[in-house]
């Protein structure tokens, strides 16, 4: 087995479509149907299922589908290390963040670190929660930060940063009558909320809060990032539910944030890692992100905080 049959199986697998997947690799047709077969004879399986009109993955494609990304990630963070030592970085920190991370904090982050401990070099990588969870148990990632401590066995969750949860609504919205917000009122309007596939913690920990009432939200869209929520919002065409870091923080113009009436409910993004011991340039970056607290205008306020003063009267 070598790396060229992997990237043709992958080429075929994303493109279930063999003429698609031999121009995807400027190569012919034959040589990647040769390639295809000696991988299933050094597996002794069938990958994928042909007919004149289809292609298709057998359940043993999809099985080996699973584990052939990692393969090129590995690769790619060894090439990505060799480069990295010969930039002067003494080693690497392979960090991956689910559901988004408080937006004012990792600049923060990153500029202490920089500061303190400038030889180490710090690789991001956007992924799922469900994600983040596999890359750590197989060794792609370091650490990462995900809105959830539902992380099973063998992974650490440690609670690093809590931010008040918050309505985001546009300005001269009715519900700005309320300085704080019922949740049946809330309900009554259409919402944008993030996507459970791209922020899984953040999902579930808002569907939590809206089963509080037996009323079925009215979803207007669901998107990738609190970012696209806040523009959304701003523009009028949804409310939202986030963090009130992530509403202060916002770009966008006109967008109010208020507590929701009753006791106030706490998004808390956790730090993941491994269990077990924990290297010391890990410990070191562990102790300054417990060391990074918001910024004054980030702090939890009472009552509501607007993103622009000139829009919070309705």
């Amino acid at each position: 087995m070598e790396l060229r049959h992997l990237r043709c199986f992958m080429a075929v697998a994303e493109e279930l479509h063999f003429a698609r997947a031999a121009e995807k690799l400027h190569m012919e047709q034959s040589p990647l149907s040769r390639a295809i077969k000696e991988l299933e004879e050094d597996l002794s399986e069938v990958l994928f299922a042909r007919t004149t009109r289809s292609t298709r993955l057998t359940r043993a494609g999809k099985l080996f589908l699973e584990h052939v990304p990692r393969v090129f990630t590995a690769l790619q963070q060894a090439r990505d290390s060799v480069k990295a030592a010969a930039n002067g970085f003494h080693c690497q920190l392979r960090i991956a963040l689910s559901d988004g991370i408080t937006p004012s904090r990792l600049p923060n982050l990153l500029a202490l670190c920089r500061q303190e401990e400038p030889e180490v070099e710090m690789r991001f990588f956007e992924v799922s929660l469900s994600q983040q969870i596999k890359g750590l148990h197989d060794d792609l990632y370091d650490v990462g930060f995900a809105q959830s401590d539902e992380v099973g066995d063998g992974i650490v969750a440690i609670p690093v940063w809590s931010d008040p949860l918050m309505v985001a609504v546009p300005a001269r919205h009715p519900l700005l009558k309320h300085k704080r917000i019922p949740l049946e009122e809330l309900l009554r309007y259409p919402l944008a909320l993030c996507d459970p596939q791209a922020c899984e913690g953040h999902a579930k920990h808002i569907e939590r809060v809206l089963r509080q009432v037996d009323t079925e939200p009215l979803i207007a869209e669901r998107v990738a990032s609190c970012d696209m929520m806040m523009v959304l919002v701003s523009a009028g065409l949804a409310l939202g539910l986030t963090s009130k870091i992530h509403i202060t923080t916002s770009r966008e113009i006109g967008v109010v944030a208020r507590p929701l009436a009753g006791r106030t409910h706490m998004v808390t993004t956790s730090l993941l890692r491994p269990a077990g011991e924990v290297s010391e340039v890990l410990a070191r970056f562990i102790e300054r992100v417990q060391a990074i607290e918001p910024s004054e205008g980030d702090r939890p306020l009472p009552g509501d905080h607007p993103n622009s003063p000139k829009e919070s009267k309705p």
